[in-house]
């Protein structure tokens, strides 16, 4: 397996985020992760990219066991996570955060051909290359986010809530890119969303989590918008 989370528990102080949680990624795959607010979605991507630690359990990737590793190692193992918020450096212009997303690569001319590719999926972004990151529209900082997170040259992309705050035609671009990239790149996507029905019309599988367990597991995404409970929780039936 690609990604295989085992029996992982997440804890801030006496609150426990994450109890016993198990999961598998698949290479090539786009797989959700669906849950309502304070679920513990985000503690999920935090623990695989090693900004939270581990209370408990592993987390194996490629092979390898990183449930230890340092950040920035995780990085440059091929994981990279766009956080919620999107997080961008409000005071550096387009091109300076985009560069700040490849610290890991050492071949300059690496870094160049990752830039174009970017600027190929977001043409807005090399428009506005020499501009502010603080001065772009929300859909633009969630572009220059996830642009950010493909500089590295990932092989696992975790996607912590993209279409957050976008109107529905930047939702649909948003999702469209996300499927590019999986498919032209060869990116794994692990995507956490609020917005189930997109999520689950362009993932392969998905993982529902309430209240920091797996409560429902799908070998495919389709069966989960004909469930019942997903229908009246998260689709609005």
């Amino acid at each position: 397996m690609f990604l295989e989370v085992k029996e992982l528990s997440v804890s801030y102080g006496a609150v426990d985020a994450l109890e016993n949680v198990s999961l598998h990624i698949n290479e090539g795959e786009i797989v959700a992760l669906l849950g309502a607010n304070g679920a513990g979605k985000s503690s999920m991507l935090d623990a695989i990219s090693r900004i939270v630690p581990a209370k408990s359990g592993r987390i194996i990737f490629n092979g390898a066991d990183i449930t230890k590793e340092k950040p920035e190692n995780v990085v440059r193992k091929g994981i990279a996570h766009c956080p919620e918020g999107r997080k961008i450096f409000f005071d550096l212009t387009v091109l300076e955060n985009l560069q700040l997303g490849a610290y890991t690569v050492k071949d300059p001319d690496a870094v160049l051909v990752n830039l174009e590719k970017i600027f190929t999926y977001f043409p807005v972004l090399k428009d506005r290359r020499k501009q502010k990151g603080g001065t772009l529209s929300g859909g633009e900082q969630q572009m220059l986010a996830v642009g950010r997170s493909l500089m590295s040259s990932p092989k696992l992309l975790l996607l912590d809530e993209p279409s957050l705050g976008l109107a529905p035609k930047l939702i649909d671009q948003i999702f469209e890119i996300i499927r590019k990239i999986n498919f032209l790149e060869k990116v794994t996507v692990f995507l956490i969303e609020q917005n189930a029905n997109e999520a689950l019309l362009h993932a392969d599988r998905a993982y529902v989590l309430e209240n920091g367990r797996i409560s429902i597991i799908s070998d495919n995404a389709e069966e989960l918008l004909k469930n019942p409970h997903i229908i009246r929780a998260y689709l609005g039936g």
